[in-house]
């Protein structure tokens, strides 16, 4: 039984980790630097990110034989 391929390219899918942890890691900073509360935006654009990661990693995982709905 073979892997399914998932959403995302190899490219696609380093880009998306590379995006990630850079948002990750500019929300706090950006909380430490500016009193308002914008660093939200950033700790919601890597939680989006990561979302899409997950679904890839699950497209990934499942067997290539598989439908969708199983």
């Amino acid at each position: 039984m073979h892997q399914g391929s998932g959403i995302l390219s190899v490219r696609q899918r380093r880009l998306a980790w590379l995006g990630f942890l850079l948002a990750a890691l500019q929300a706090p900073v950006s909380a430490w630097l500016v009193s308002d509360d914008s660093w939200l935006f950033s700790l919601c654009v890597a939680l989006m990110v990561a979302t899409v990661i997950i679904a890839d990693d699950a497209a990934r995982r499942r067997p290539a034989d598989a439908r969708p709905g199983d």
